[in-house]
């Protein structure tokens, strides 16, 4: 009782215990299974269906409450490229959603015939196929808990894994068990990290990199700095001062302006791609709630914006993409938008509290914009004017006040495995090994960072869009940690890939379908009482094809 009167007064005082310090309010316990899962997101889920299917025990060991990731969370405007080359659970998973709304009692807030004859954007429907890849993000999470509940699954959500030097053991190099903030302790044969972040294949002691790695590094054209480089609409396109007076640099820069320089071009650095949150509004009157001024609202920071305005640039809503029921999957658009840049080069090593600060501030960063938007008398009459029309919907998110749960990692660790996808692979110009599934989307990589150039105006560098030759398969080496460092092991989502070929594996539908071939090498692995890495590639490629997965175009 003691503790818990010391808590009370603490919460009273705003003295608040840090976000992962946990009142032990039952014993520690400890769990077995065939195969352990860390993570929430969708390759979580399909990982543990075909762990299920073939008959292995599974636990899914998820520091979210809400399973999904950003498929759940707010990413509905589905990134496909070739949509045959989605195959297995990754496909059912679109085809449950095309079920979904098939029924009149999923159509609330528009008619589903208004959704279709008005072809917003684009077309939602796979008659052919009956797949439906446009979506609502609580659409999304019901699936996945369908996929729970059908197929029993045992999920422990909100159990984040101790990264210490005590939080993963191993044996021989394989891992035995790891334990959670909770203490409750996870002991299995094989372990597969499904996280964006790649904690797990870390504190394993598994090798990765973080950042850009040099054109050099890997033969490569389009990693690396990426100064003048603009195959977006994502840079500033007429000239903008970056400074608080504008023209004069003793005033000091704006807010959201490095004062670094950008780096030789095709040389790396640690720097990441933007995050951002997949916000989701609706422009429904009875629907939306208009964005509140949040808690330390600054609308200093938001200047640049309203310069990029005054240069007459007007494509504030291209990335207000349409999904059912008038609602919207909004990405980042524009040379100031929702990407918030720079602001995230220390996540994927940072503690789980810095971690928190670092979402806090991206919401922070996002809300204020969207305020400013729709409020600031800055902001030109025309957009002021369409912004009054939207808002966060009132029954999406309902347990975090409508804002998404799930910041959009676009990358973090990347693992140094058996096989490294890099640019050549990614682009259909060569013959990887061993299919595990495949990719078809262009080399999609945000931008890095916002400097200011020699010519005394500010630019954007790292935003990257090259379309592959053709539909491209993915090394089984590639989410496989090199055997000397872990036998027991897979890494379905923070894979083997240069970080430009990663801009293209990167997609949600791929995580899908490398999380149910990594859980089904996982099950083979045991069966056949070998490491994943010296598992025959003929046994698992017979079970991948009759689970109607894509390996070869």
């Amino acid at each position: 009782m003691k503790n818990y009167g010391v808590f009370i007064v603490l919460i009273a005082f705003g003295l608040f215990l840090p976000s992962h310090t946990f009142l032990k309010t039952r014993p520690t316990q400890t769990y077995n299974a065939d195969v352990i899962i860390y993570g929430g997101t969708c390759a979580a889920i399909t990982a543990a269906v075909q762990v299920k299917k073939m008959g292995k025990t599974v636990i899914i060991v998820s520091p979210d409450k809400h399973l999904g990731g950003l498929s759940a969370g707010g990413l509905g405007f589905t990134d496909t490229g070739n949509k045959e080359v989605i195959g297995g659970l990754s496909r059912e998973f679109y085809q449950r959603l095309y079920a979904h709304y098939q029924k009149e009692a999923s159509w609330k807030w528009q008619k589903k015939e208004e959704y279709g004859n008005k072809g917003q954007g684009t077309p939602a429907i796979d008659g052919t196929n009956r797949t439906m890849w446009i979506f609502e993000p609580h659409a999304a999470e019901q699936v996945f808990e369908d996929f729970v509940k059908e197929n029993k699954l045992t999920v422990y959500r909100n159990e984040w894994l101790d990264r210490s030097a005590k939080g993963v053991v191993k044996n021989a190099g394989a891992i035995t068990s790891f334990r959670t903030l909770s203490g409750n302790v996870y002991q299995g044969k094989m372990f597969i990290d499904a996280t964006y972040e790649g904690d797990l294949m870390a504190a394993a002691g598994v090798s990765y990199h973080v950042g850009r790695e040099a054109n050099s590094v890997y033969g490569e054209k389009w990693n690396g700095v990426q100064t003048e480089v603009f195959q977006h609409g994502h840079y500033f396109k007429k000239p903008v001062s970056p400074y608080k007076i504008a023209g004069d640099p003793k005033s000091g820069l704006l807010p959201e302006i490095s004062a670094e320089e950008p780096g030789e071009k095709g040389s790396g650095d640690k720097k990441l791609q933007a995050y951002c949150f997949r916000m989701c509004l609706s422009n429904h009157p009875d629907n939306r709630i208009s964005f509140p001024k949040p808690v330390g609202y600054d609308a200093a920071r938001y200047e640049l914006v309203a310069r990029v305005f005054a240069t007459g640039w007007r494509e504030t809503f291209d990335k207000y993409d349409p999904i059912p029921n008038r609602k919207t999957d909004t990405n980042n658009h524009g040379p100031f938008s929702t990407d918030y840049i720079g602001k995230n080069y220390d996540y994927p090593e940072a503690t789980y509290e810095r971690r928190k600060e670092i979402i806090k501030d991206h919401a922070l960063y996002q809300k204020g914009l969207l305020y400013f938007l729709q409020n600031d008398p800055s902001i030109p009459a025309d957009v002021h004017q369409q912004m009054q029309q939207w808002g966060l919907p009132k029954d999406e998110f309902t347990d975090n006040n409508n804002w998404p749960h799930q910041l959009y990692i676009r990358e973090a660790r990347r693992m140094k495995g058996e096989f490294v996808m890099t640019e050549a692979d990614a682009l259909g110009k060569t013959k990887v090994p061993n299919s595990v599934g495949m990719g078809s989307y262009s080399l999609d990589s945000h931008n890095a960072q916002r400097y200011v150039k020699k010519d005394g105006f500010v630019q954007n560098e790292g935003d990257i869009g090259v379309h592959p030759d053709k539909p491209y398969s993915i090394a089984y080496g590639a989410i496989l940690p090199k055997e000397n460092e872990c036998k027991n092991l897979l890494v379905p989502v923070c894979l083997s890939s240069s970080h430009i070929a990663y801009g293209s594996i990167r997609m949600e539908p791929v995580f899908m379908i490398l999380g149910q071939s990594a859980a089904a090498a996982a099950v083979l692995s045991i069966e056949n009482k070998v490491s994943p890495q010296k598992l025959p590639y003929e046994k698992l490629q017979a079970v991948l094809l009759k689970e109607k997965q894509r390996l070869e175009w």
